[in-house]
């Protein structure tokens, strides 16, 4: 870095490295939600309660990130919360009831609200610096290492490796990624500078900006409630529909945030070239097509997994394009609208889980998963909403 305004690659490299590092190491746990239910003897909708525990903690801690940034910078706010995420994540695996997996599950969630919102502001800084965009690469960067560590976590399943050793491993690897991601980026990302467009915005006019954000807080909710699917339900869709053996099911997991991440890689282009709406009615219709294949199948493992990557391509997009919108909402700041969508789409981590466990407990997996073609229909009708909120301000 130099003082001049302008970045290294060793900047972006960094904020790179500490995505990835965030997207591993809550990922090293969720391939093996099947053998902790099975040990811990779960049934669906308590399972489902309980992985919802994750954000209830993010919520719990919306309120720290900001003063804790300001008072010690980005950077060691995200080094210090991913070492307690992995903590947290290390210890899931001890737990020897209901209750101790969804405390841990809080605390995860709790400290990964606080490390999202350092490490984005870390990406800004250096973004700005470099004058050109790399945050949505480095959303990619999180779903790719997300995908690694999921697929290390299936084959240590598969192998008979102890989770407990396997996690802790995970957690260690993570925190010294993070270490030298902020070491990469270095002092001049410690804490973003006000835009001079953000300075212009009105500050009035919050309940104006409120009823223009409905439709992204409705588009962002769905990319989190597919997210939250992938997370906790794509397993075990794998085990109950597929037919798959409980050691491989993490592989279903893989499948659908590795579409994810070839969708975040490939979507600044598509966007580019046909728009953020257009882009989004297709990622609906890819979602509820998906949902559909995964709903009806019967013990065809590649069918399921055709679904899920259609979905998990399909959601791609709709959480950055509704953040992007946000920024452009009437009558507050850009830094505002976009606090405002990224706070309550954290609605769809609190509520999926537990919609789709108790649809699962009532009926079964199937018909709890067909909230994901509800999903991709809202997501076709609200498209249009991301074109008509951007707007210019005197």
């Amino acid at each position: 870095m130099t003082k001049t305004g302008k970045v290294s690659r060793a900047g972006p490299a960094g904020v790179g490295i500490m995505f990835a590092s965030n997207g591993a190491v809550f990922a090293a746990l969720l391939p093996w939600y099947p053998l902790l239910s099975q040990r811990l003897g779960l049934g669906a909708a308590e399972f489902g309660l309980i992985v919802a525990a994750f954000a209830v903690g993010a919520i719990a801690s919306s309120a720290l990130p900001s003063p804790l940034i300001a008072r010690f910078g980005a950077i060691p706010v995200a080094v210090l919360g991913t070492a307690l995420v992995g903590a947290s994540v290390a210890a899931a695996a001890w737990a020897t009831s209901g209750w101790m997996l969804a405390g841990t599950i809080f605390l995860i969630g709790f400290f990964d609200a606080i490390v999202d919102v350092a490490q984005n502001i870390a990406g800004i800084r250096v973004q700005d610096l470099a004058g050109r965009s790399i945050l949505s690469s480095m959303h990619a960067l999180w779903s790719l290492g997300g995908v690694a560590s999921g697929a290390l976590a299936t084959l240590a399943a598969a192998g008979g490796v102890d989770v407990r050793v396997f996690l802790a491993v995970v957690a260690a690897i993570c925190f010294l990624l993070a270490i030298a991601g902020g070491w990469l980026i270095g002092p001049a990302a410690q804490a973003p500078e006000a835009s001079a467009a953000d300075a212009a915005r009105p500050r009035g006019g919050m309940r104006l900006a409120f009823v223009a954000a409905l439709p992204l807080i409705a588009i962002a909710i769905c990319g989190t409630m597919l997210e939250d699917v992938a997370n906790n339900w794509a397993a075990m869709s794998a085990v109950q529909i597929g037919g798959m053996p409980v050691a491989l099911a993490g592989l279903a997991f893989t499948v659908t945030i590795g579409s994810q991440c070839v969708g975040r890689f490939s979507g600044d282009l598509l966007i580019n070239r046909f728009g953020r709406s257009a882009v989004a009615r297709l990622g609906g219709l890819l979602i509820a097509t998906g949902a559909l294949l995964v709903v009806s199948t019967h013990d065809q493992v590649v069918t399921l997994l055709l679904g899920l990557a259609m979905a998990g391509y399909g959601s791609a997009t709709l959480v950055p394009s509704a953040l992007t919108a946000a920024a452009s909402l009437p009558g507050i700041s850009a830094g505002a609208g976009v606090t405002l969508v990224s706070w309550l789409m954290r609605i769809g981590f609190l509520v999926t889980s537990p919609l789709v466990g108790g649809l699962t407990e009532a009926t079964d997996l199937r018909w709890g998963l067909c909230v994901l073609i509800v999903v991709g229909v809202v997501v076709l009708l609200l498209a249009p909403s991301l074109s008509r909120s951007r707007k210019t301000m005197a």
